[in-house]
């Protein structure tokens, strides 16, 4: 019996082109941090509509560095998403501030912005919503909140790269934001991270802090840290950025007929794209409401790769009920967390892929 080939969840799609300027770079001599982090920068702040980028060595280097160059410090509090990666609350934990969880909507997984007003205090310094498998957060609503109450918004965008609300994409909303070039983000440099933002004062204030407080070479005006970018990586976040537009393009066309092809499938829930807003889809997620992980067993054996993005919400890890966060309760996150399935929509796909998947999820919702 033949054994099919395994579809893989993610795919990070590396060119010919990516390889060419690593060489590049390799033959200049010049691999650290240098002129094409920096060209880079003026290039991914331009395509997102933002002032500035400041490009750093990991999505989660960014959040640090947000909350440090925000003031962000010990006694603080942040509101922040219980259903995603660990790191957007852990970067609260960072500078010794408290993160406040508030739970996500059913349809976006994204924070709901109707639950933020209560969980405000006169401790509350940021409200960080996490653009969650590429769906924009309802950033608008947020920010009008944000504003009337005196607390900074920040925008998590590590999982977002090209998602928009009308004409605005991520990171160009006004408010300082993060990315993450993780290899299965819709972009990658292999490793890294970027802030963009509107404020100078922000903007400096990272560009220093990236690189241990310097304001020029052994200079060092505040504690800092090396989350420096190298020209390495740069070099391949410059060609991924060139294919963004159509990757996404592609992503989407791959979500538009997986919603065609698992329409009606009794017991799987498609993800919904909020009127007026433009889903990347990181991650295609459904929601199953069965036994989800028999569900994904079952897929397994039909060689279509999946992935639970997230088990565990980040107020049910360990760490965080040592913190004293075990009885707090999130309802719709420790649901989701226990009933999404992620399936491959990366642009890596062919049209036969997906007539595989799509086939896939109809038969084990039929026996699952």
């Amino acid at each position: 019996m033949e054994t099919l080939k395994t579809i893989p969840i993610a795919a990070p799609q590396i060119g010919e082109e990516e390889r060419q300027a690593v060489l590049a770079v390799l033959d200049s001599g010049q691999l650290a941090q240098g002129p094409v982090v920096e060209a880079f920068e003026r290039e991914f702040a331009a395509w997102c509509g933002a002032k500035h980028a400041i490009a750093v060595n990991s999505g989660t280097a960014a959040l640090h560095l947000l909350m440090l160059a925000h003031g962000v410090k010990e006694g603080d509090e942040v509101i922040t998403s219980p259903f995603t990666f660990v790191a957007s609350a852990n970067a609260a934990l960072f500078v010794g501030a408290r993160p406040v969880f508030v739970d996500i909507e059913p349809e976006t997984y994204c924070m709901d912005p109707a639950k933020v007003e209560a969980a405000i205090t006169p401790k509350t310094k940021v409200i960080m919503p996490v653009d969650l498998y590429g769906h924009p957060s309802a950033i608008n609503e947020l920010r009008e909140i944000a504003d009337r109450r005196g607390v900074v918004l920040i925008e998590d965008a590590c999982q977002a790269h090209g998602a928009a609300i009308g004409r605005v994409k991520a990171g160009g909303f006004g408010v300082s934001a993060s990315f993450s070039f993780y290899p299965t983000k819709n972009m990658t440099t292999a490793e890294g991270g970027m802030v963009t933002t509107d404020d100078d004062a922000i903007a400096t204030q990272v560009d220093m802090l990236r690189q241990h407080g310097a304001t020029q070479r052994y200079h060092h005006d505040i504690l800092g840290y090396n989350y420096r970018m190298t020209d390495i990586a740069g070099a391949i976040g410059r060609e991924q950025l060139k294919k963004l537009e159509r990757a996404n393009e592609v992503r989407r066309r791959n979500a538009s007929l997986l919603d065609e092809g698992l329409a009606g499938t009794p017991g799987v829930r498609t993800p919904r794209e909020r009127p007026g807003c433009r889903h990347v889809y990181h991650q295609y997620t459904v929601f199953i409401e069965g036994d989800r992980d028999r569900f994904q067993a079952g897929l397994r054996e039909l060689g279509i790769g999946t992935a639970v993005h997230y088990p565990i919400p980040v107020h049910k890890q360990p760490l965080y009920g040592g913190l004293g966060y075990g009885s707090v309760s999130m309802p719709v996150s420790e649901q989701a967390a226990d009933h999404v399935l992620s399936l491959p929509v990366h642009p890596g796909l062919s049209e036969s892929d997906l007539e595989r998947i799509v086939e896939a999820v109809r038969k084990v919702a039929t026996t699952a």
